[in-house]
């Protein structure tokens, strides 16, 4: 009973070990500050939560994410969302995904990209140049060749706490899109450059555009140079519905992309498990092992009560297995002839004198003549020992 207390009290420390690593993580993902800004799953006011389950709790709507590392996009017309992106992703996308890209808008595809927030160009000091190197010419980016766009930053001004002070961009005319707020605070300081004839732009900071569009086939692509008013913190202050639903566009399954901003699904043994649905036979694992601990712990066959327990036998000295050997071997009526017999074979070798040893078979015979001697075998011992310790 003891044993089995032990066992419980192990298992209960042990469930509320768990119980409590899960509560701690728990509260550490519902701060949200655990995964990048502007991702889907962030819940506090960097994160894009918020713009996501709206979303999800339109009638008519499939939202969902994407955490897979190939990349690839769905087939069927669908709003692929972007956030966060960055202008070094854009620059290394080879031209394979941007064939591939075109296919899916030319499809009917909508690919909303909202860049991450650049306040200030950062320049770097240039490097010294190995002499009588002949430096390579800058590398076309696919965006700038094939899309005809390129970026550049126009630097925020600062506030007394060094915080970036948001500009405020405005409805360009030609918008075609009279519903859109007149105008945005944008907490970024890029803008396009070079656009291409068939980009449109759709809010200008100044002369300069910093939100854009452009129909390709059946889709189109959209562009912002600032992810502030998808996030959490701008839906509470400063929610603009129409902007939203303008950057969203007329498809109703949407797709939020979180593979870019680090967040994965790896093909571990886990991913494959809830891939191939394994989880009855992870069950049926789990249950075998719990019957393995519990037979090893707990025997099958009822313990004996205390009554009908076996009784042992104390274990005794040499002598006493002796004289436990001779009495099962041995008739009474023949132990002492049986011992003087042995005890005459090993007399000699005892250091007994002839003498001796003739008195000793004089007292043997005596007792052996005698009926009631022989039946008293210890007297008859005590004789003989008395014989052989008599002085010659």
């Amino acid at each position: 009973m003891k044993r089995h207390a032990a066992t419980i009290l192990l298992f209960l420390c042990a469930l509320a070990l768990a119980l409590a690593v899960y509560q701690l993580f728990a509260l550490r993902f519902e701060a949200g500050d655990v995964y990048p800004e502007y991702s889907s799953l962030r819940a506090d006011p960097l994160g894009a939560m918020a713009f996501y389950e709206s979303l999800q709790g339109l009638p008519g709507f499939t939202v969902s994410r994407d955490f897979s590392t190939t990349r690839r996009l769905p087939g069927t017309p669908t709003t692929y969302v972007r956030l966060a992106a960055s202008r070094a992703a854009l620059e290394t996308v080879p031209q394979e995904q941007f064939r591939e890209i075109e296919q899916f808008v030319n499809d009917g595809g909508r690919l909303a990209v909202a860049m991450y927030p650049v306040g200030s160009q950062l320049r770097l000091p240039a490097l010294p140049k190995p002499p009588g190197q002949t430096p390579e010419k800058p590398r076309i980016s696919p965006y700038r060749e094939r899309w005809g766009l390129d970026f550049s930053v126009i630097n925020l001004e600062r506030s007394d706490d060094d915080a970036y002070v948001p500009v405020l961009v405005e409805n360009a005319e030609n918008a075609g899109a009279p519903s859109l707020p007149e105008t945005l605070e944008w907490h970024s300081g890029i803008v396009f450059k070079n656009l291409h004839p068939d980009w449109k732009p759709i809010y200008l900071r100044g002369a300069d555009p910093v939100m854009i569009e452009r129909r390709f086939g059946r889709g189109s692509v959209v562009i912002a140079t600032d992810s502030y008013f998808v996030s959490n913190e701008a839906m509470l202050f400063d929610r603009r519905a129409e902007l939203l639903s303008f950057f969203i566009g007329p498809n109703r399954n949407i797709v939020f992309d979180e593979a870019h901003l680090g967040i994965a699904e790896t093909q571990g043994v886990a991913a494959l498990i809830r891939r191939y649905r394994l989880h009855w036979a992870v069950a049926s694992l789990v249950l075998v092992a719990a019957l393995f601990i519990w037979k090893m712990s707990t025997p099958l066959i009822p313990a004996r009560s205390g009554e009908d327990g076996p009784h042992y036998v104390t274990g005794k000295d040499t002598a006493a297995g002796i004289v436990n050997l001779l009495r099962r071997s041995i008739p009474p009526d023949r132990i002492l002839e049986t011992c003087f017999n042995e005890w005459k074979k090993a007399g000699p070798l005892a250091g007994y004198g002839k003498a001796q040893i003739e008195r000793a078979e004089a007292a043997f015979h005596r007792r052996r003549i005698d009926p009631s001697a022989v039946q008293d075998a210890a007297a008859a011992y005590a004789e003989i020992t008395q014989a052989l310790t008599r002085n010659q």
